[in-house]
């Protein structure tokens, strides 16, 4: 299929794709006259790099990563045992980037109820 008609079934923009193609993420075949040509096959890729993207991955990490990655029922899943420590590295970055805000949010509150008291 093209791709306005797989950027449409696929829930993302067309710019999307390309972007996605540009970082090696996805390779939809290419007929003669340059067209994209996707597959029924790229749908569960797209939707892969989409849950990675949103739990924090950058592409070139996702570019990594997902060859390592099943979907199983929807739930997706390390397959290669060596992905589990980068990804863990990944969530140990978050947390730390979540403890860091959360502490920059508390004193930014101080400050506003610092303000209001006088």
């Amino acid at each position: 299929m093209r791709i306005g008609e797989f950027a449409r079934r696929a829930g993302v923009s067309v710019r999307a794709l390309r972007y996605y193609e540009e970082q090696g993420l996805l390779a939809p075949r290419r007929r003669p006259s340059g067209y994209r040509v996707y597959r029924e096959e790229d749908l569960p890729v797209v939707r892969r790099i989409r849950v990675l993207l949103a739990a924090g991955l950058s592409s070139s990490q996702i570019a990594e990563v997902l060859p390592c990655i099943v979907d199983e029922d929807g739930w997706l899943t390390p397959d290669c045992p060596e992905l589990v420590d980068g990804l863990v590295a990944q969530r140990d970055r978050i947390d730390e980037a979540i403890g860091d805000l959360t502490t920059t949010r508390e004193n930014l509150n101080r400050i506003i109820d610092g303000r209001r008291a006088g």
